[in-house]
């Protein structure tokens, strides 16, 4: 009687063939929304966001902490719509509203724990919905589409080219109690990797300079990996190994938007700053 046979995991413990498929049909969904109407890329957010406040406030919940569900996500929905079609401004306002939705929701409920789901409710807000807004705002520029696509691109091959070069060089570890598989030879793979795609993606799509894809690329290398090393660190006191399991060998969407979040608003400003409006 033969053996089933043995998933092709990687050295770092992966399913890469999975994996590859996963974050090619994520790419064509991206790809195919941003292209064609831009509101079908918000919708596309929006729907990814609520997921993402299920798994975090899921996972909160074995600390004792209590976010409301419904008004963190009516609030994140009234915050990118508002980003996408008004600006900055509006994502403000949306952003005060929706923390005293959560707010307010939690009144009733026990008065032990009330500040502290208070603050971890403000915490959630500004880390999904606030930072997501800004990538909305790029999106409504008449080249947000390529934006868009600087953005996701630098995140994406920061974490393609931080993989690679670990699996293959990864001897010194960057930060062993906090993410054991990372390592400085990984970090050098995410700068090379993230710094290439932006050089030229900044110059074909946006007709920037080289050094502004540079600097874009280097930046958004760093805060992708603080992104990053932040969500492990979350991970590990909360007890988990991945906040879902919706993308296969990947986890679930939160794994997946631990480097972006941060990154949309840098990789946004910056690309105003040196590129234009």
């Amino acid at each position: 009687m033969t053996s089933p046979p043995v998933p092709a995991t990687s050295r770092a413990g992966r399913n890469l063939p999975v994996a590859a498929a996963v974050g090619v049909v994520l790419a064509a969904l991206v790809l195919a929304t941003i292209y064609t109407v831009k509101e079908l890329f918000v919708a596309l957010v929006v729907l990814v966001l609520a997921v993402a406040a299920h798994e975090f406030t899921t996972a909160l919940r074995s600390t004792g902490a209590h976010v409301p569900l419904v008004p963190l996500v009516a609030g994140s929905t009234v915050m990118l719509i508002s980003a996408y079609g008004s600006g900055m401004d509006a994502l403000a306002a949306a952003y005060v509203l929706t923390i005293t939705a959560v707010a307010l929701a939690r009144l009733p409920g026990p008065a032990v724990g009330l500040g502290r789901d208070v603050v971890i409710g403000v915490l959630v807000v500004t880390y999904l919905p606030l930072l997501a807004g800004f990538a909305m705002v790029m999106l409504a520029a008449p080249d947000g589409p390529d934006r868009i696509v600087v953005f996701i691109l630098a995140v994406v091959m920061s974490d393609i080219g931080g993989y690679a070069a670990g699996v293959l060089f990864g001897k010194h570890k960057m930060a062993p109690k906090v993410s054991p598989k990372k390592s400085w030879e990984g970090f050098v793979g995410s700068v090379a990797g993230g710094a290439v795609a932006t050089v030229f993606s900044v110059q074909l799509l946006l007709d920037g300079t080289w050094w502004q894809g540079l600097l874009i690329g280097v930046v958004a290398v760093l805060t992708a990996t603080v992104g990053d090393l932040t969500e492990s660190l979350l991970k590990r006191d909360l007890g988990v190994k991945d906040m879902g399991r919706l993308l296969p060998e990947h986890g679930g969407i939160m794994d997946r938007l631990d480097s972006l979040l941060p990154t949309a608003p840098v990789v946004a400003l910056l690309l105003v700053a040196v590129v234009g409006t």
